[in-house]
């Protein structure tokens, strides 16, 4: 019985995944995409979106409006008048809907696959061999195994979360960010490794619902990768105001776990310059960076190339070292960002069919959805320094804004930097309420090449929290009007 063959095959469902294979099939190719049982459903079918949508981006956003509005509840209401005789939050209830969202929109990529015909081939993918003109990855699923054949394979099998070690993971008592999102009560004492992007999102939403938490960080600085004036009003926001307790310059020694009367506590022993120190909590979540997944991918069966990190090597447009071989996401250089591996996927795909698809990687935004949030598209004023770059500068604190003082927020501001001979826009910072939604005018901006004059000049609805970015493109000309 011959092989099954196709245009283009996908390894990995996630983010990068199901969009190459979708816009793949979208240009006429016939398209299969593998993608094994990690995300498994009650009836035992493998879930599509990956990380993302299982145990990432979608549940960690559901919670975090979830906690939001409990803090708010208890802390905001009060501003507008109203009260509460008590205040209570149901964790069991907050899990479930985070799940039937996750449900819901894993079910929807399956119909989409349905609508624009693409095949779902459930099990893991591994690299075989070549024959002829096409490459072959084995299948191998709860029924066994197959061949199938393709002259384009775009790899997209995502990461998985880094573990540290010595410090086992069981996601019940010590969790990454599968367990930190699944946990069954709010713990009165929280610790978090790593005060990236996870450890600071998932601790802000245990925070909200009232746990003790401690970050442990083993860098010196803050939001490192952030705009050094964002991270400083973040440090405030988070300790001061919010009372994260969050500890730079962290070296972790010995993590164990020991009975506390009937429950499980976990110690932590770590270091400070020379003083030691312990943390004594009742949950830990790790969240020190992920992984790239190429193990079991049978590179070695067709030489295909990775780095020391274990990624695959790729071109700036995802090609690797073989013809026909493509990769994409988290498996590759660059931030481990869904909607990266998204553009990437679109671009392979295109490209595959002989179309021109590119990504701009200087426009590509970051988000951290803590509250306030943060997100940034560009270079920060380090990077600018460095380059050697003379820029100009407009800063617009939210405090100056109508629509953010209606909302009882004001926290933050928008930072936007020029270049001072051709005033175009080299990077925009935003903390504050609703920056993920405001930072997609940026992108947009950057990627046209608009100059800050040009984003002066729009017209912006009164009164929006967009007006700050308004504002913030005058302020580089110093010609503000409400600030």
């Amino acid at each position: 019985m011959a092989n099954k063959q196709f245009d283009v095959l996908v390894i990995g469902g996630g983010p990068g995944g199901y969009v190459a294979a979708i816009r793949a099939a979208q240009l006429g190719l016939s398209t299969a995409c593998i993608e094994r049982d990690s995300y498994a459903d009650l009836k035992g079918e493998v879930r599509l979106g990956g990380t993302c949508l299982n145990v990432g981006c979608i549940p960690s956003k559901a919670l975090l409006q979830s906690s939001e509005l409990y803090d708010q509840a208890g802390h905001s209401f009060v501003m507008h008048g109203i009260g509460l005789d008590s205040l209570k939050i149901d964790i069991g209830t907050m899990i479930r809907r985070k799940d039937n969202i996750v449900t819901q929109l894993t079910a929807g990529i399956r119909g989409l696959f349905k609508k624009n015909k693409v095949t779902l081939l459930p099990g893991h993918g591994r690299f075989v061999g070549r024959d002829d003109d096409r490459w072959q990855v084995e299948v191998v699923g709860k029924d066994g195994g197959e061949i199938v054949e393709a002259k384009n394979v775009v790899v997209a099998t995502g990461s998985r979360p880094r573990h540290l070690d010595g410090i086992p993971v069981d996601n019940k008592i010590v969790c990454d960010n599968v367990g930190a999102l699944s946990l069954d009560a709010v713990p009165k004492r929280l610790g978090v490794i790593g005060a990236g992007v996870i450890g600071l999102e998932l601790g802000s939403v245990w925070k909200r619902l009232g746990a003790d938490v401690t970050v442990l960080e083993a860098l010196p600085d803050f939001l490192a990768a952030a705009d050094a004036a964002v991270a400083k009003e973040a440090w405030k926001t988070f300790t001061q105001k919010q009372g994260l307790k969050i500890q730079l310059d962290a070296r972790i020694g010995k993590v164990t776990q020991g009975k506390k009367g009937r429950h499980t506590q976990v110690t932590v022993e770590y270091e400070c310059g020379d003083a030691s120190h312990v943390l004594e909590c009742d949950r830990l979540i790790v969240s020190v960076g992920r992984i790239a997944n190429t193990d079991g991918l049978g590179a070695e069966n067709v030489d295909l190339a990775l780095d020391e990190r274990g990624r695959v090597t790729v071109d700036a447009h995802c090609q690797t070292n073989q013809p026909g071989i493509w990769a994409v996401g988290d498996v590759v250089r660059g931030a481990m960002l869904a909607h990266k591996g998204m553009e990437e996927g679109v671009m392979v795909a295109e490209r595959i069919a002989g179309q021109a698809g590119h990504v701009n990687y200087e426009a590509i935004p970051w988000v951290i959805y803590t509250h306030p949030e943060i997100a940034w598209v560009g270079k920060t004023e380090a990077q600018l320094r460095a380059a050697g770059i003379d820029f100009r500068v407009g800063q617009i604190p939210f405090a100056a804004n109508g629509r953010a003082l209606g909302q009882g927020d004001t926290t933050g501001f928008v930072r936007m930097y020029a270049d001072t001979a051709t005033d175009r826009v080299l990077g925009v910072h935003v903390i504050g309420n609703n920056a993920s939604e405001l930072i997609a005018e940026a992108v947009v901006a950057m990627e046209f090449g608009a100059a800050s004059e040009d984003i002066a000049r729009i017209c912006h609805a009164h009164p929006t929290l967009s007006e700050v970015m308004h504002e913030a493109a005058l302020a580089v000309d110093k010609r503000p009007l409400h600030f």
